[in-house]
């Protein structure tokens, strides 16, 4: 018999990767969204419309049906999830919430990060509001044996995805022969994550009685530095000797408030994972797409449709302001 699998959300990015790997390794999935998803969905899912958010349209669409785990992909506040206790638990085997990995303090008090590393955000919105979620369900989990799952991605990134936050404007200098800037000294450690490797890790998580009152950081272990970054992105662009420039996250973001808090509380730090928990839950695992493989699909796919092609003018000035500073 077919697991039975309930996406909350999850028409995204991750969530369609997800969605996909499920169905083929059999699984009987059904998503519930708001809206019709922007990305296509799975042959072979069912999708059912309603506001997840709204409890009452989701007990109606759902009309009483039980599932062998659950997966919210779209639980950003408390109140988002603070009914969830009450309405799965009895009708769900599992609910796996879908957090961060920005909920660890920055900078980390130790290295590598681990599942029981400290989680501390007292500003940065995004990550705050994951904590306050995850430490609403944990308590839903000791108090009534809620069974409860906690997935943490990180950087996860698919062929629409330029991982940098300059995105298609720093292709655009690379190739022109103008200089990138890359925040700090370019040597901080990051991890990025296909989301083909996301889905192959995260489906062996769904019914595996091991990861409930867990919670499990799904990421590759694949290690690059910021400039290594935009190096593999040059490579795939055809660009042999891009020029790189460092400059420090406060001048950046001096002229570029809106990269403010994702510079100072994530990108400035280095982020290196353990991922022997995963390894654990799901025997095997390793990831199976380089950033050299992956960037070349973005460039592909950015190549293959000249409306993506776009240069952001504000930022490409912003640039050339901050290289004439010294």
């Amino acid at each position: 018999m077919s697991m039975k699998v309930l996406f909350l959300g999850g028409a995204g990015m991750i969530g369609s990767a997800a969605a996909a790997e499920a169905v083929a390794r059999g699984a009987d999935v059904t998503i519930v969204t708001r809206s019709e998803p922007a990305r296509p969905v799975a042959g072979g899912v069912r999708a059912l419309r309603a506001d997840v958010r709204d409890t009452a349209a989701l007990r109606a669409v759902l009309g009483g049906e039980e599932f062998d785990a659950v997966v919210n992909w779209v639980g950003f506040t408390p109140d988002d999830v603070r009914d969830h206790p009450g309405l799965f638990t009895g009708s769900a085997g599992q609910y796996v919430f879908i957090s961060t990995c920005s909920v660890f303090g920055r900078p980390v008090p130790q290295l590598p990060i681990t599942e029981s590393s400290p989680r501390r955000q007292p500003v940065f919105g995004y990550p705050r509001d994951k904590i306050a979620c995850e430490l609403l369900l944990e308590e839903a989990h000791r108090s009534s044996d809620f069974p409860l799952t906690i997935v943490r991605p990180f950087h996860t990134y698919d062929r629409t995805v330029i991982p940098v936050l300059a995105g298609w404007t720093a292709i655009e200098r690379m190739r022109s022969g103008k200089p990138v800037v890359v925040h700090g000294d370019g040597t901080s450690l990051w991890s990025l994550t296909h989301s083909r490797d996301f889905a192959r890790a995260f489906f062996p998580l769904l019914g595996n009685g091991h990861a409930v009152g867990e919670s499990v950081n799904v990421v590759s272990g694949d290690i690059l530095t910021w400039d290594q970054i935009h190096l593999t992105l040059a490579a795939a662009a055809g660009v042999r000797s891009p020029v790189l420039r460092h400059r420090s996250s406060e001048s950046i973001a001096a002229l570029l408030p809106g990269w403010g808090d994702v510079l100072e509380h994530d990108f400035r730090h280095s982020m290196l994972f353990d991922t022997s928990k995963l390894r654990s839950l799901v025997p095997g695992f390793a990831p199976a797409v380089s950033f050299a493989e992956g960037a070349r699909e973005v460039l592909a796919h950015y190549e293959a449709d000249p409306a993506l092609r776009v240069i952001n003018q504000d930022l490409d000035h912003a640039f050339d302001r901050l290289l004439a500073d010294r």
